[in-house]
């Protein structure tokens, strides 16, 4: 038999932050338990079977220090609440759901949206040195970018250096128009997007003219001790090994860097080893390192997003055993 169970929701605000854009939520909930959910108001009704019912309620609850507020959720904090409910992991999702990272210019939080970007966050603010490997949209730069932010607000370093190679998919820095800080801007959108969040628009110039921002391709790094600093090296994977040698080396005292890149979509020639992979494979166990895998469960932009890149996995392991198979 089927039964309906009903929860009041407190607000308006509550109803339309459970709900979600266009009652996405609502459809995931359903998905995912095999009840119906509608929202009468701020009545919301759940029917199926006990046993998926119970099931949708439990993940409603887990949700509740965000809906109670008003705070929007997204996708990936439900796919994560229902991770933690089906793994016994519920502590960690409201430690999750209760620690801030950092605030917006304009108030909004800022936080590890699922349990692998949490032990990122955690490692970058343990270790000289981090590495973070994962798909597009998994917020390996932006989360770096907050961290290193945070620790030149709190003086723990005196700069932040923002670098990555200029081996772009089939542009060469020579035909773009401009001086050089113009040619590397757009290759530096994720980076400069933290910083929008974090700083005042207005003092961002001024603290680049000061050296206290430093934005540069990653051939400026050589020859160079970086110290006193937090360097974040982008779209490691487009590194030949031995640039990535070369990166790594300029560590200087009292600084911190984090390497991020994803080593599927690497735009170096066919012949040419990704220096991220060879580091991988060269630093696994040295110890104060290190390495974070991110996959497409963290995946936070749009819902569509993950799937486009699940559907390029599957393709490409499809793809991999026909051509072993032959």
């Amino acid at each position: 038999m089927g039964t309906t169970l009903t929860i009041e929701l407190p607000s308006p605000e509550s109803a339309i932050a459970l709900a979600g854009y266009q009652e996405e939520n609502l459809k995931l909930l359903a998905q995912q338990t095999g009840a119906t959910v509608v929202l009468h108001g701020q009545d919301l009704r759940i029917t199926g079977m006990e046993q998926q019912v119970e099931q949708c309620e439990q993940l409603v609850r887990a949700l509740e220090p965000y809906w109670s507020q008003g705070k929007s959720i997204s996708a990936v904090d439900l796919l994560t609440a229902r991770h933690a409910l089906n793994t016994d992991r519920q502590a960690e999702l409201q430690s999750l759901q209760q620690n801030v990272l950092a605030r917006t210019r304009r108030g909004e939080e800022i936080r590890a949206k699922t349990f692998r970007q949490r032990q990122y966050i955690d490692a970058i603010q343990s270790h000289d040195l981090t590495f973070c490997i994962g798909p597009a949209g998994t917020g390996k730069t932006f989360l770096a970018a907050v961290v290193a932010v945070q620790a030149l607000l709190a003086n723990q370093v005196e700069r932040l250096i923002l670098t990555r190679p200029a081996v772009e998919a089939g542009e060469k820095l020579g035909f773009l128009p401009g001086d050089l800080q113009q040619k590397v801007n757009p290759y530096l959108r994720p980076l400069y997007d933290a910083l929008y969040e974090m700083l005042d628009p207005e003092k961002i110039p001024g603290l680049m003219e000061r050296g206290v921002i430093e934005v540069a391709p990653l051939a400026y790094m050589r020859g160079r001790t970086l110290n006193n600093a937090f360097v974040i090296l982008d779209e490691a994977q487009n590194t030949t090994p031995a640039q990535m040698k070369m990166v790594l080396t300029r560590l200087g005292f009292r600084s911190r860097m984090v390497v991020t890149g994803d080593i599927t979509q690497t735009d170096l020639p066919s012949y040419q080893q990704s220096g991220l992979s060879v580091a991988q494979r060269i630093l696994q166990n040295v110890e104060g390192i290190a390495f974070c895998q991110l996959t497409k469960a963290d995946v936070i932009r749009h819902p569509l997003v993950q799937r486009i890149v699940a559907a390029y996995e599957d393709f490409e392991k499809s793809s991999a055993k026909l051509t072993s198979s032959h």
